[in-house]
């Protein structure tokens, strides 16, 4: 079973994008190969469900980040191999002796690369293969590589299969005998093509490893301990949570569990609560891939999905207003939370489209009614203050938080940092006369913007 995040999702928290540079993915993209990169973007397009699956990903990832370990080839070697092993040669060493002679003869007279080229190719192969040697060498000298031993046993059988470790033996040798051409031009672009290219993936794979650990140590990120799933223990617990692409973000521990499975949040504009959403989304998103998290500490139970209405728009081509929009996506989380999926769901403002008698009474009737799944996990914001009051009544199962303001001669100040309760904050109105608007309206307005300039 894949885990379920649809693009709506994906695009509320920022996670695809690999030339975006706010991007969360951007953010682990620096891999030094092409086929790294690739491999990257095949991890964040398949976030896994199985625990065992996860937490030997991240097993993999720590060994990396302890040893600190240097990828060990450069981009352009890591391309020059890939051009040269890309087209397949001729099974009948023969045929490949007669082409690489008459190519020989033609670069003899100087009207033909080719030959050059092969051997070139070959030459990449060699040092490549023994830059890949040297690594798993050192490599071996820890004792803790764990999951990752059966890569590296994988690894060392390809290299000393017979006819790669052939290739072993000349490293450093600047030229190669016509007869050694012919002969490792068939070796390695039809007999062990397949072998070969099956090391790329695993050196692709190695360069996701290093660069993802490297990124984790620097970034001061942690690795997630995954749990399997089980009905009536379902937790997601974080601490000292934080936004992975936020300078100097202000953390918070968030515990959820059956008991406690939705988060009723509140808060003043720029209080901090569309963050602390995106940082939650993400910080389960990453963990299902087995990276790491913006956070000192994670264990969760494994979901199937991830919903998320953080930033729902109209759609003029379908004549959807803005409201009917935020109805037809919950309507759809509606209808996956009716499957039994075990998901987590995030709803920022629920129903900010519409009058505020409406948004209430939707905002209680929707949020009561999601609150008797236990095997979801929510997060709901909300500028309706009454709504939570009236949810206070209904279950046990719903925590209220919330991000204070604090006001400082009429000038409000964010916390950031998350309390127990519901916000009692509006100062809307107090925002709005700070910033001179009514003033600028009335034609005073030269006072205001200059002050706030």
């Amino acid at each position: 079973m894949s885990f379920v995040a649809d693009k709506q999702t994906l695009d509320d928290l920022n996670i695809p994008g690999r030339y975006k540079g706010d991007s969360i993915i951007n953010l682990f993209d620096h891999t030094v190969t092409r086929g790294g990169g690739r491999m990257l973007e095949s991890m964040f397009q398949h976030p896994l469900t199985d625990a065992a699956l996860i937490n030997t990903r991240t097993s993999i990832f720590k060994y990396f980040q302890e040893t600190g370990m240097v990828f060990p080839v450069s981009r352009e070697l890591c391309e020059k191999v890939e051009h040269y092993i890309s087209t397949a040669g001729n099974n009948n060493l023969v045929v490949v002796a007669s082409m690489v002679c008459r190519k020989k003869i033609l670069q003899m007279i100087g009207s033909d690369p080719e030959y050059d080229m092969i051997c070139n190719g070959i030459l990449a192969v060699t040092e490549l293969l023994n830059a890949v040697s040297s690594f798993l060498a050192k490599a071996g000298l820890h004792n803790n590589a764990g999951a990752y031993s059966k890569t590296m046993q994988e690894a060392q059988q390809l290299l000393h299969s017979a006819g790669l470790e052939k290739l072993l033996k000349e490293q450093g040798v600047a030229r190669l005998s016509l007869w050694k051409v012919i002969t490792y031009d068939h070796l390695l672009r039809t007999v062990l093509q397949h072998a070969l290219k099956r090391l790329l993936d695993l050196l692709y794979e190695m360069d996701v490893y290093v660069t993802v650990a490297r990124i984790a140590r620097e970034r001061k990120f942690e690795f997630a301990q995954a749990m399997a799933f089980e009905t009536g223990k379902n937790q997601i617990e974080i601490d000292d949570l934080f936004h992975p692409r936020l300078a100097g973000a202000v953390p918070n521990t968030v515990h959820t569990c059956n008991d406690h499975n939705m988060i009723f949040l509140t808060g003043a504009n720029m209080a901090g609560k569309s963050t602390f959403m995106k940082s939650f989304g993400i910080a389960v998103y990453l963990a299902h891939m087995g990276f790491p998290v913006a956070a000192a500490r994670m264990v969760f139970s494994v979901q199937n999905g991830l919903y998320t209405s953080i930033n729902v728009a109209d759609n003029l081509n379908k004549g959807y207003s803005h409201f009917y929009a935020e109805v037809l996506r919950v309507k759809e989380v509606a209808m996956a939370v009716s499957q039994s999926k075990n998901l987590v769901i995030i709803f920022d403002e629920l129903f900010k489209g519409t009058n505020v008698k409406d948004a209430y009474d939707a905002t209680v009737a929707v949020t009561g009614a999601f609150a008797e799944n236990r095997n979801v996990t929510f997060i709901v914001s909300t500028h309706i203050v009454e709504a939570g009051q009236a949810l206070q009544q209904q279950g046990s199962n719903i925590s209220f938080v919330f991000f204070p303001t604090i006001l400082n001669k009429g000038i409000p100040r964010y916390t950031y940092k998350l309390q127990q309760g519901i916000s009692d904050d509006r100062h809307g109105m107090m925002i709005i006369t700070n910033e001179g608007i009514i003033d600028i309206i009335k034609g005073k307005g030269h006072v205001s913007a200059k002050r706030s300039s």
